[in-house]
């Protein structure tokens, strides 16, 4: 979004047309509304600002529900803000530590200021772009007093009178649109600046889950987080806000339930095994956390193969930190046996998963012309140096 089309959004006309416009899915849609509302008048500026919010409303329920019906986003900014339940536990860590004055560094469009606000801790909102932070001030108006917003940078803002940080560094190239990732060292402000930041107050600092382990500091807590089934954030906990003893922790929210595994360090790993009576997929955040092997412990279970993160067992126990399977047999590995077993079978439903075979689950799915009323998923790995197919049942399905 230029700044041209904020100004002209963030008018009464603007905000009216804009809630009036409701949910925008198809580009047809979009080329239909965009006649209409420059047949009626109004200003290019504000018919591009007004169709592309309401286009990011729509998908921004997914990240914020409700509450995206009455908020203003950037491309690039809802991508990347954090989830409003992810970000209403994040609060709840300072709020549990006595925390209640927070910095946002790189608030983006406010996502982690709702929750932080919304369970009333006192927040001053920071960012480097100013269209960014005007979002962010419109997003977080409801709460007056208790959340302020500047625009300025990170390394340039005054903490005093803060009791902790929260700190999202900017890990994308610049922009309101489409971005791509930067190195660590390219990041605004740098990871050294932000370790440094978190040796000196509590602090929360944000990153992709797929963060370089070597770089994380000994003496933070190191929390993945997990939604829906995707590896969502790495974030790294100093001072009051690291739990003690904790040095590992998997975060797994599926719905509106959530449960945590943690350690003081890496599990243990457990021996590789045959395949027994069941297969179980670790979540991403425990395989990211490096906690599979009190997981195992917990199922009575092994590595099927020592290098690839399933499990397996033959004790009917399963657990919120897996997604498990009650295995029916191993099925030859050729596509046209494999197709041929399938259809033998009346398998015409299939899933596919797959870990340490180089397989596209679309293209095989197409190749294997499935026919039947039966469902089952189909689960492609390597033991060894054999590549292995098993049949299997996910169990809740």
């Amino acid at each position: 979004m230029e700044m041209s089309e904020l100004t002209a959004l963030l008018t009464p006309e603007g905000l009216r047309l804009l809630d009036g416009l409701g949910e925008i899915g198809s580009t047809d849609e979009v080329a239909r509304t965009v006649t209409r509302l420059r047949r009626d008048g109004h200003s290019p500026d504000l018919v591009s600002a007004v169709v592309t919010q309401a286009r990011l409303r729509s998908r921004a329920s997914a990240k914020f529900g409700p509450f995206a019906d009455r908020m203003l986003f950037t491309r690039a900014g809802l991508e990347q803000a954090t989830r409003l339940p992810i970000a209403a536990r994040h609060a709840a860590r300072f709020r549990d530590a006595g925390l209640t004055r927070v910095a946002d560094l790189g608030c983006g469009i406010g996502g982690d200021a709702l929750g932080l606000a919304g369970i009333g801790l006192t927040v001053t909102a920071v960012d480097a772009d100013e269209v960014t932070a005007a979002i962010a001030a419109y997003n977080l108006a409801p709460f007056g007093d208790g959340a302020v917003v500047k625009h300025g940078t990170a390394e340039g803002t005054d903490l005093t009178g803060v009791d902790a940080v929260w700190l999202d560094p900017a890990r994308r190239t610049a922009g309101h649109a489409e971005t791509t990732r930067t190195r660590p060292e390219d990041w605004s402000p740098s990871l050294d600046w932000a370790f440094a930041l978190a040796e000196r107050m509590p602090t929360g600092i944000k990153l992709g889950p797929g963060l370089d382990r070597s770089l994380i500091p000994d003496d933070v807590e190191a929390q993945w987080v997990s939604a829906d089934g995707s590896t969502i954030e790495l974030v790294l906990w100093s001072g009051a806000l690291a739990r003690a003893g904790i040095r590992r922790s998997a975060l797994v929210v599926r719905g509106d339930s959530a449960h945590e595994l943690t350690a003081g360090a890496d599990a243990p790993d457990v021996e590789a095994r045959q395949l027994g009576a069941y297969l179980h997929e670790p979540d991403g955040a425990v395989i990211r956390a490096r906690l599979i092997g009190d997981v195992a412990r917990s199922l009575q279970a092994g590595v099927l193969d020592e290098h690839i993160a399933y499990l397996t067992s033959d004790a009917a126990l399963t657990s919120p930190f897996v997604s498990s399977f009650r295995v029916r047999e191993t099925l030859p590995s050729d596509v046209k046996a494999l197709a041929k077993a399938l259809r033998a079978r009346g398998i015409g439903r299939l899933e596919i998963k797959k870990r340490g075979v180089d397989v596209d689950p679309a293209t095989l799915r197409t190749r294997l012309k499935l026919q039947g009323d039966d469902a089952a998923t189909l689960i492609l790995t390597r033991i060894g140096s054999t590549r292995t197919a098993i049949l299997a049942d996910r169990i809740g399905a």
